[in-house]
């Protein structure tokens, strides 16, 4: 008897949780986008919802021995998903602390799944913390596509930087980045059913 294929899971991380953040918009832009499509099932995951203090667990996550609340639910929501879309700021040229520290919480919840990256900043629209975030997906075993999609903050917002208007080209850009975080995704399920 064959199994029925189910449509993956992928979480729209929301990686800042700075007043004011601009990122609030990015997501819901590509949530919207995304939740059209019929072969994934999206959802936004916003880390100011987790409350995660500056990592505060005694065990290397590497153990999976989590002994604080906190963590606990966090690996529970994160343990869901068979994909990732980090939404991430640029700071300093590099990806937020909290998304930083909310990542580090957590070894196996991300292993052998799939992520891609959508950036947005004032400096190359927030590749330099796109290719921070890469790094750290080789480490927990998550495999990361090539297509990404970044935003600049000077030119894609207006009125005071507090409306957030894409230019049109990012839509196609999103496409195709879906497209191939969808397939390795599905690539990634099959790599866990195996292992």
């Amino acid at each position: 008897m064959t199994q029925a294929i189910t449509s993956p899971r992928i979480a729209i991380i929301l990686g800042s949780t700075r007043p004011g953040r601009r990122g609030e918009a990015v997501a819901q832009w590509v949530y919207d986008r995304a939740s059209k499509r019929d072969d994934a099932q999206f959802e936004i995951v916003d880390l100011r919802d987790y409350e995660l203090p500056l990592l505060d667990e005694v065990n290397s996550p590497v153990a999976n021995r989590y002994q604080n609340d906190h963590t606990k639910t966090w690996a529970a929501r994160i343990a869901r998903f068979d994909g990732y879309l980090f939404v991430t700021p640029e700071y300093n040229r590099s990806t937020s602390g909290a998304l930083k520290n909310a990542i580090d919480y957590l070894y196996a919840e991300w292993n052998n799944k799939a992520a891609g990256f959508i950036g947005y900043g004032a400096t190359a629209g927030g590749a330099h913390a796109i290719d921070h975030l890469r790094g750290m997906m080789a480490e927990l075993q998550i495999a990361h596509v090539r297509a990404q999609v970044t935003f600049d903050v000077m030119t894609e917002w207006e009125d005071n930087l507090t409306t957030f208007t894409p230019r049109g080209h990012r839509e196609d850009e999103l496409t195709r980045e879906l497209d191939q975080l969808i397939r390795w995704s599905n690539a990634m399920r099959i790599a866990r059913a195996g292992a």
